[in-house]
């Protein structure tokens, strides 16, 4: 028999570990992509290289990190399929915070020259597996843990440990910038790297606590002599939910790069804004993101994930032309509304996506088959859409409206995918032969 929750407190406690550790591996990957995008060009790369060259590098530098992503993906699923959700989150929370920890460390490129940007790289890379691994088995942990009709909700708090993540990091390079642009490129950029060292103590003190996914004992009884690789299994039955999944995911990861690291850099780069300013809308904006994504998620239990989801794309689509447009009139308030604005219809993304794709899979793959769909669209939206934008931009003459058109356009495509995703759900534990027999009416519609 499966365990079941201690108490009527235990989901609550799942979400919390959730969350806890989650806000510190985003804070992690988030301080990397502010760094990426306002200090790495002049702090690891030749100050002879054309300014546009050196933005490309860095966020080239960012981007590597997605490649493995699917990798981390592959390898904890496995873990979190076969031996636990809990065993397999301090790990990744481990691997992420050593190699936040010595990129503070790093030397420059006046210092060493071309090892900088490798060594860079290199952690850079070991940042990807674990970010890999770790989306998936918080979702789960929450999800797993919810009680019926509550999972977009539970579900949520994963995600918020995004917006906790984004807000951390955004505020303490804000609190580093008031040090004076100086100081800030000699030492204050490491300060939020080297950080991370505490954080990671106070999630692992949460995470060691951390109650195993009841599901997990329900798994291991019926798949204990299971000799079939979850990711083979995966990619033999659900390899549309995968597909689709990841298509569905676009904007919610390649459109937040394009709303944040893309927008902060082009907005000092190419429009001179202050780096401050931006710095502190951004932060604003994850503010609201914490405050709205679990209402949001909430209302997804009652009218339906799907719909939440689709009408937070929709409101992509509008925006994404004005996002970018009163960026040229240098007025801070209309900045700050519209990214406000930006930030609420993505926080309908978020929350809801987590437990349409945990009903995606057989709950025996279902670690390696959301983490595969989520890792796969960062590797290919997340990594590229920041250099795709800043390519669009420098090929349009410095203008915005070709990144804002392919934003458009990954967010038109998602709102076709998430309504599909609908009809390739899974039958959960507890649903008869007629929850099966529905979803094939439905997937041959």
């Amino acid at each position: 028999m499966p365990t079941q929750p201690a108490t009527r407190q235990s989901p609550y406690r799942a979400a919390f570990a959730a969350l806890a550790g989650t806000s510190i591996e985003w804070y992690d990957f988030y301080a990397f992509a502010t760094a990426a995008a306002i200090v790495f060009d002049d702090v690891f790369f030749p100050p002879d290289m054309s300014p546009y060259l050196k933005t490309l590098s860095a966020f080239a530098t960012f981007a590597v990190g997605f490649l493995l992503r699917p990798l981390g993906g592959i390898i904890f699923g496995h873990i979190g399929d076969r031996v636990g959700r809990k065993k397999t989150l301090v790990i990744t929370l481990v691997m992420m915070g050593v190699a936040s920890f010595a990129i503070g460390l790093l030397p420059t490129y006046s210092q060493v020259g071309a090892l900088a940007p490798v060594l860079l790289i290199a952690l850079r890379l070991i940042q990807g597996i674990a970010i890999g691994g770790e989306w998936g088995g918080a979702v789960l942990i929450a999800v797993e843990n919810a009680p019926p009709g509550k999972a977009a909700f539970f579900g949520s708090f994963a995600q918020l440990g995004s917006s906790v993540g984004a807000l951390m990091s955004t505020g303490a390079f804000s609190l580093m910038n008031l040090f004076g642009n100086d100081a800030f490129m000699s030492w204050g950029w490491r300060v939020p790297f080297l950080a991370s060292s505490v954080l990671v103590i106070v999630g692992l003190v949460v995470r060691v606590k951390l109650e195993e996914s009841p599901v997990m004992s329900e798994v291991r009884d019926e798949h204990a002599a299971e000799q079939k690789l979850p990711v083979v299994e995966v990619f033999q039955k659900a390899w549309r939910t995968v597909l689709i999944g990841v298509f569905a995911l676009a904007t919610a990861t390649g459109g937040y790069y394009v709303v944040t690291s893309f927008l902060l850099s082009y907005g000092t780069g190419d429009l001179h804004l202050s780096e401050s300013m931006l710095l502190n809308g951004l932060t604003l904006a994850a503010f609201l993101e914490l405050l709205v994504t679990p209402w949001l998620s909430w209302l997804a239990d009652r009218v339906g994930p799907h719909k939440v989801v689709i009408a937070g794309l929709a409101g992509v689509i509008v925006l994404a032309i004005p996002q970018f447009m009163v960026l040229g009139t240098g007025s801070v308030i209309l900045i700050w509304l519209m990214m406000l604005a930006m930030r609420l219809v993505m926080s309908a993304l978020y929350g809801p996506i987590a437990s349409i794709l945990a009903e995606g899979f057989a709950p025996h793959v279902r670690y390696t088959g959301i983490s595969l769909s989520y890792q796969i669209c960062n590797m290919v939206f997340g990594g590229l859409a920041p250099l795709l934008a800043v390519s669009l931009a420098a090929a349009a003459g410095g203008h915005y409206w070709p990144t804002a058109l392919m934003l458009m356009a990954i967010s038109a495509v998602g709102i076709w995918c998430t309504a599909r995703l609908r009809r390739l759900r899974v039958p959960q534990p507890g649903e008869g032969a007629a929850s099966v027999t529905e979803r094939e009416v439905a997937s041959s519609v």
